[in-house]
């Protein structure tokens, strides 16, 4: 009868209304228990519930009571509809925990939509999960015990995702749970587990776990590799340099090398990626666990082959002429160097050029030869900038904009056709014109104290010392992270005998550079020694290089002795070189360095270690992404009353959302229209940094107005940004990077603008055609990981807010955009690379026209009436001699009208013009390749060359040889600074039309 009088109820006109009269009955004796169960189950129903459910819920309690009843048949039933009646309350937790009560009968798979109220099922099943699942992670991220009921129901969701085969989402809801056992559970039951394994192992680097679940699911993935029969020995070692195994690494070396052919070609390109990703103390690790095979590494040098030209004496800190030399003339001529490596009396065995690899030295030089090929900067840029200084900021802006331009093409032109206008360079622009030679030559390490040989310290210093200590500066910039023994052990003699500030401020940026990453404890005593000395200038130099050596120690004792001393010093520069030095110490460390920034940011009276702990937030997070990281930035922006944190603040943002460009974007956008100028400034600089390279419409689109904003230094910065959004993009890329380029050299030349904007956009400028316009910024490395050089690097360029000599550092953010193919014998075979694209939309900028000299307007001289009337009367008495005109001369080849022969010659332009260019073009090796293009590239049919791994990963690649027996084609070598700077066909100024004449045959 129960049953009846329900279905009667639900087929009402209207539908069902004011279930009362049945729920009374769940606490009544005269109901049966039958009919309890009959009116649980027939009300557990969508379409009952939504349009009863706040009745029902008056009645909560009584179906509660019926759960709690163990004889009660249907208890789980009545936990199932109380869930589902709390959920329409809102109360998701306790809907939740009522579910979980249900048992089985809480399906994951919703029911089929009703007609009346959809899928109201799915929405209710989806949100129990959601709950569900944050729930669970928040338990296990505290370590706290779980509720089995709810354990039961992960374990559900695991297994029927899995027979899904949904098995990327089964690891990405492992990684959050933390559950190891699941990641296994999903690869092992895939049926391209090696590929899953790889995609894995990329995952897991890229995301944002704490170190020591990383280092649990990196361990399992390594078990995992070593039991496959073809291992991917990359996705290894690239587990292996997160969990710092350098051992595991040299095996694994080891094992290619005893097994030939593609094993040894793996094992170079392993060796390759591991000086690209892993740091200085690592791959010394694995160079002492090789071991020596009886032959020295440093048989080829790490530059260009051949010899190089030593850059001229500084007079006055400008490089002088030399004797009997005119100004262009040049030390060495490329005919004097080899055009070719010479031959070593002894080859190379596969262990030695393994160390070689490992050391750099096969990196650098193969760099060095695609930067001397391929320079293309526009020498014109430089002269417009250089006509337009007035002030020592825009020399010194100059000097660093040619240091960026022709940064590690050995090629020093500019400065050797300029020498008396560089010698006008007094105190720290001397400084830093020196400076800019280490940016040129740029990892020509051989001969690189051969090269500044005129500059560094000699016996009896200059009493002033800004040549020599913009030498030692020099010196560190060429072998920035990749300082051998014997540079380090000079730099450091250097400043043990340094007498003046400059002489040691340019040691110790130099020591820091050339030391970088080492973890050198006596090169750190030694800085720390010059650091108490308590000399501004020195101990601001001293701090940041502290830093530099120490990068990513997260060591406790260099921490606590910076603090204190940052606390104990009077000097802001030194504070702030200590906010530097903290801020690089910190660098990768994310949740290791937690303790340190909360105990930095909780200082209220010392402004400078606020700044320290915002900007250890920066370098520790570095492109993680954390959401947590920006929103504790945000809301330093918005409660510090110091507007330098609140400035570091914004711009820290940038380096945490480096991987996510959109997302800086969004966080930004209300930022860059900040009442408070600092704000302004820092929030360009995040885009920029964020946004490098990347040409990103509505980070430009947001930073323009800012080019005309009231504050000069927010012009500045709006500028510098735009430079490193727009490096190495065209106007098919990025339709705006013509008027910009226009905008840059307006700003820089005109008379009325501040000179802090000049050095912006003159700066800028060089940013732009970095590298002779062949090298990019960026902030990861090739495989999208922080790259620690790069991140540091343009770290401490942000310094030169305080001190301009730190805007050379961002050359460590300078990556060649490059494809070298190398055979066995890591030479560069001649070789075409397809690309899917037309060669315009990657092709270089052109060289920018030159200025036309603009002809004076005729001015009409007043005529007075008396000699108007002389006039005629002369012209009266001439008139017999001018009856008949002089027969025009024949000119050869002069047989159509001008008007003709130019509308031929459109006429051929236009022809010229709708020629549809190739939609493919092949890439020479080493071959300029911007990111960007890098996905159009492929291996060309019947190629004989295959590449190891694809041709869109970029840099250096092994090349498979499939005729081994044939002869090789290998790419001749350039001499360092055997090309000059493109100045382009256009760049050249025009030769002038000859003046008219007319010949009087009446004076003769």
């Amino acid at each position: 009868m129960t049953l009846f009088l329900i279905n009667e109820w639900k087929k009402r006109p209207g539908g069902p209304q004011d279930p009362s009269a049945f729920l009374m009955g769940l606490d009544s004796t005269r109901f049966s228990t039958r009919e309890k169960e009959i009116i649980i189950e027939q009300l557990d129903d969508w379409d009952v519930i939504m349009s009863t459910w706040f009745e029902i819920a008056d009645f909560l309690p009584s179906i509660e009571r019926l759960y709690e009843n163990t004889t009660f048949s249907q208890r789980h039933r009545a936990a199932l509809l109380a869930s589902k009646v709390s959920y329409c309350l809102g109360d998701d937790r306790g809907a939740l925990h009522l579910a979980l009560s249900a048992n089985d009968l809480f399906q994951l798979t919703p029911r089929p939509p009703s007609k009346t109220v959809g899928n109201q099922d799915e929405q209710y099943v989806n949100k129990m999960i959601e709950i569900g699942l944050d729930t669970y992670k928040g338990n296990r991220s505290r370590g706290e015990k779980s509720d089995p009921r709810l354990e039961a129901l992960i374990e559900r969701i695991f297994q029927i995702n899995i027979q899904r085969n949904e098995l990327r989402f089964v690891i990405g809801l492992a990684l959050e749970t933390r559950r190891v056992d699941m990641i296994e559970a999903a690869i092992k039951s895939s049926t391209d587990s090696t590929g899953l394994l790889a995609e894995t192992v990329q995952r897991v680097l890229e995301s944002q776990l704490d170190t020591g679940l990383r280092n649990q699911v990196l361990d399992m993935l390594l078990q995992m590799f070593s039991k496959m029969d073809k291992p991917d020995f990359v996705a290894i070692c690239q587990c292996l340099i997160r969990l710092e195994k350098p051992s595991d690494v040299a095996l694994i070396i080891h094992r290619l090398l005893g097994t030939g052919g593609d094993g040894e070609l793996m094992a170079y390109q392993i060796a390759f990626d591991l000086y690209e990703n892993a740091t200085q103390q690592f791959i010394n690790s694995i160079n002492r666990e090789l071991g020596d095979d009886g032959q020295h590494d440093g048989q080829q040098p790490s530059t260009a082959e051949g010899g190089s030209r030593p850059t001229t004496p500084v007079k006055n800190g400008s490089p002088a002429k030399e004797e009997g030399s005119s100004p262009d003339a040049t030390p060495s001529t490329p005919a004097e160097r080899p055009a070719t490596p010479v031959k070593e009396a002894k080859p190379l065995t596969p262990k030695s050029r393994i160390r070689l690899i490992l050391s750099g030295q096969e990196t650098i030089r193969l760099h060095m030869q695609f930067l001397i090929k391929n320079n293309h900067t526009d020498m014109l840029i430089l002269k417009e900038m250089k006509d337009s200084v007035r002030t020592a900021t825009a020399h010194n802006a100059t000097l660093i904009a040619n240091g960026f331009m022709h940064f590690g093409t050995t090629c020093d032109d500019f400065l050797r056709d300029n020498l008396e206008w560089i010698g006008k360079a007094t105190n720290w622009n001397k400084f830093n014109a020196v400076a800019t030679l280490g940016l040129i030559h740029k990892g020509h390490e051989v001969n690189s104290m051969k090269l500044l040989e005129a500059y560094l310290p000699k016996t009896e210093v200059d009493q002033f010392g800004f040549k020599e200590g913009g030498a030692l500066y020099a010196l560190g910039l060429i072998h920035a992270n990749h300082g051998n023994p014997t540079v380090i052990k000079y730099l450091r003699d250097q400043l043990q005998n340094a007498q003046v500030s400059p002489v040691r401020h340019g040691a110790c940026l130099g020591l820091g550079l050339a030391a970088m990453g080492t973890r050198d404890q006596e090169v750190y005593r030694q800085l720390r020694d010059t650091l108490y000395l308590d000399d501004a200038v020195t101990g601001e130099a001293a701090a940041v290089s502290m830093g530099l050596v120490m990068a990513g120690d997260h060591n406790d004792t260099v921490f606590q002795e910076m603090v204190q001393y940052a606390q104990e010093t009077q000097h802001d520069k030194i504070q702030r070189g200590i906010r530097t030095g903290l801020a690089i110490l910190a660098c990768g460390g994310a949740d290791t360095a937690e303790p340190w920034i909360e105990q930095l940011l909780d200082v209220k009276s010392n402004a400078v270690l606020r700044q320290s702990g915002v900007c250890m937030l920066a370098l520790a997070y570095s492109g993680t992404g954390n959401a947590n990281v920006v929103r504790k930035l945000l809301a330093k922006v918005a409660a510090d009353p110091n507007n330098d944190v609140k400035r570091w603040a914004v711009i820290a943002i940038g380096f945490v959302l480096s991987k996510e460009p959109d997302q800086c974007v969004s966080y930004t956008s209300m930022l860059v229209e900040h009442f408070n100028g600092h704000v302004r400034y820092g929030a360009a600089l995040a885009l920029g940094i964020a946004c490098a390279a990347t040409a990103n419409r509505e980070a430009i689109a947001l930073i323009e107005p800012l080019l005309s904003a009231k504050e000069n230094f927010v012009r500045q910065g709006a500028v510098m940004a735009l430079a490193l959004i727009q490096i190495q993009h065209t106007e098919a890329t990025s339709p705006k990077i013509a008027e910009l380029r226009k905008t840059f050299t307006k700003m820089a030349s005109e008379r009325g603008e501040d000179s802090m904007t000049r050095f912006g956009a003159m700066v800028s400028q060089g940013i732009m055609d970095a590298g002779g316009r062949n090298v990019t910024v960026s902030l990861q490395n090739r495989n999208g990981y922080p790259d620690l050089a790069g991140v540091i690097g343009m770290f401490v360029s942000m310094q030169y807010w305080y001190w301009h000599s730190f805007t050379l550092c961002m050359s460590l953010a300078f990556k060649p955009s490059c494809v070298i193919g190398l055979n066995s014998k890591l030479e560069m075979p001649i070789i075409e690379i397809k690309s899917n694209a037309k060669a315009s939309t990657f092709a270089y900028p052109p060289p920018i026209e030159p200025k036309k000299k603009e002809e004076r307007e005729k001015v009409e001289t007043a005529i007075l009436s008396i000699t108007k009337k002389k006039g005629l009367l002369v012209g009266k008495k001439d008139a017999p001699k001018k009856e008949k005109e002089p027969e025009k001369m024949e000119v050869d080849g002069d047989d159509k009208p001008k008007a003709e022969l130019a509308k031929e010659g459109d006429g051929k332009a236009e022809k010229k013009k709708l020629e549809p260019e190739a939609p493919t073009h092949m890439i020479q090796n080493p071959g300029r390749v911007v990111k960007q293009q890098l996905k159009t590239l492929a291996t060309a049919e019947g190629a004989r060359y295959n590449p190891l791994k694809p041709f869109s990963m970029g840099g250096i690649i092994l090349l498979r040889d499939s005729r081994p027996d044939d002869k090789e084609e290998i790419v001749a070598t350039v001499a360092a600074g055997g090309i000059p700077s493109s100045t382009g066909s256009s760049s050249a100024p025009e030769v002038p039309m000859p003046a008219s004449f007319e010949i009087k045959l009446d004076q003769y």
